[in-house]
């Protein structure tokens, strides 16, 4: 993009040897008319504006290259502000409609005409968050829907994301198998991403690209022969990843977790495989101390065990700086396999998640994945590359990182308002975190409780195997700053 961008520029201000400085510059094509038919309904003037043109270039009215009017001349024969129109033309140049050109204006860009036709759109009502645990009875008005595992994918630069898109769109399909491993380029910015952001050196061809962390876990018994062998699962935690081991025949083995996550003093030598979330403890949100990291690392070499590191929730951290991920380790690469996922930066129902396993056993997992039809759309694939490739995935996270920094602190502030008897965990990472009740409390009857109030929460107990914790899991990704105090008073008069 950069080398592109810079030959445009280049052969913008390189002087025509055969054009003589007397020659009179070339007139601009004049504007072609727009007679636009707004639509009635009660969305916002500029997606209007915009839908409209879209029409246009639908029905063969406008073409690439046409110029558009200026803002000023189409806000006078709408009959209504610039500002509007500047909005709509904004957005139509986001989503790569048009394009400005210096000394010509706005002109339709070339193959928005195709783009239309195929039923791309200006702008898009934000995407619903895919649900990850059952929705509340029908019988009950959620007012405060704290379930965790939901993003607010309100932060997605529409445009940006449709331009990805549509840049897929564009590429001839090379998921070729005979061609070797699919999803070139998107294991090639992976690789950079996960470099730059966790700190993990890898080559492309160390990562696999799977439809979803839980879809993979279930194929990792079989992939790593575990068998009738003892996997250890941490407890609370990841109830998908335990029943996964259990259900394709491993003998599961749940340790409880502290304040430091997984304590590997506890492991055994006949553990043949364990599965941590270091970087962000799932639900309890603790962060495994480099002290626990190294000494899980010196257990996996000693006893030939897999350590499975699910980084969850690892690109959010608040007022803490950051650990390095287990794979960094020096040493790991030949027994940790480490796992990502898109669904939590960008969008719950992408299912587009990695893997970076030991090398020795990276063409094992490549078979069951394959033997299990556990792949990515080439095209899936290739719009998330665009998407990371050009720099969309940086600003978002930048975004999101500051607005659910701003959610959590009015969270955590309401709650040592409202509830300062109750103590909070997990609050230093992620998109949740916990409020601790006492043992004896049946916290899956606190959650109805709640239910009753308008609250939706998920109960500590629902991700434990043997563990008696109690609590609710609170997530803070949706909730806006100012509603913050209201939900915890909700909250508050259903635990009372």
């Amino acid at each position: 993009m950069i080398d592109r961008k810079w030959t445009s520029i280049q052969n913008h201000y390189r002087p025509n040897s055969r054009t003589s400085i007397l020659d009179p510059v070339p007139r601009s094509p004049r504007p072609v008319g727009l007679p636009l038919t707004l639509d009635t309904g009660d969305r916002p003037l500029r997606h209007r504006i915009a839908d409209a043109v879209v029409t246009e270039l639908r029905e063969g009215r406008l073409r690439p290259g046409d110029p558009l009017p200026s803002t000023r001349v189409l806000a006078t024969e709408l009959e209504v502000s610039r500002g509007p129109v500047v909005a709509a033309y904004d957005e139509l140049a986001s989503a790569g409609f048009i394009e400005t050109r210096a000394g010509s204006g706005a002109v339709v860009a070339e193959g928005a005409d195709r783009a239309a036709r195929a039923g791309a759109l200006s702008s898009v009502e934000p995407m619903a968050p895919c649900p990850t645990v059952p929705a509340a009875p029908a019988r009950h008005e959620v007012r405060f829907d704290l379930r965790p595992g939901r993003p607010d994918i309100g932060f997605l630069d529409q445009a940006a994301w449709r331009r990805a898109w549509r840049h897929a769109a564009s590429m001839v399909p090379t998921n070729d198998l005979s061609s070797g491993p699919p999803h070139t380029r998107l294991r090639q910015v992976l690789a950079d991403h996960i470099r730059r952001s966790r700190g993990i050196a890898l080559d492309p061809d160390d990562l696999l690209i799977t439809p979803g962390v839980s879809a993979t876990v279930q194929a990792l018994p079989t992939a790593l022969g575990l068998h009738g062998r003892t996997v250890v699962v941490e407890d609370p935690g990841y109830v998908e990843a335990w029943t996964a081991f259990s259900d394709n025949g491993s003998r599961v083995r749940a340790l409880p977790v502290d304040d430091d996550g997984l304590d590997p003093a506890m492991l055994r030598r006949t553990d043949a495989a364990v599965y941590v979330t270091p970087s962000h403890q799932y639900p309890l949100g603790a962060r495994m101390p480099v002290v626990r990291r190294t000494a899980l690392l010196d257990w996996a070499r000693s006893t030939g065990a897999v350590v499975i590191e699910d980084d969850y929730d690892g690109e959010f951290r608040y007022d803490v700086s950051p650990l390095p991920a287990l794979r960094s380790l020096e040493g790991a690469d030949d027994h940790v396999l480490y796992m990502g996922t898109a669904s939590k930066i960008l969008v719950p129902t992408l299912r587009v998640s990695w893997i970076a396993p030991p090398r020795h056993l990276r063409d094992r997992i490549r078979t069951e994945l394959d033997r299990r039809g556990l792949l990515v759309n080439e095209m899936t694939g290739e719009a998330v590359a665009e998407f990371i490739a050009n720099g969309s995935l940086a600003a978002h996270h930048a975004r999101a990182a500051r607005m659910y920094a701003g959610r959590r602190a009015r969270l955590v502030a309401a709650l040592a308002r409202h509830l300062p008897d109750h103590r909070l965990s997990g609050v230093d990472a992620g998109l949740h975190l916990v409020l601790l009740l006492g043992d004896d409390v049946d916290d899956h009857e606190v959650a109805m409780s709640l239910l009753r109030h308008g609250v939706s929460v998920n109960p500590l107990s629902a991700y434990a195997v043997e563990s008696e914790r109690r609590g609710l899991v609170i997530g803070y990704a949706g909730l806006p700053e100012s509603r913050a105090d209201v939900a915890v008073r909700a909250l508050a008069r259903g635990l009372t």
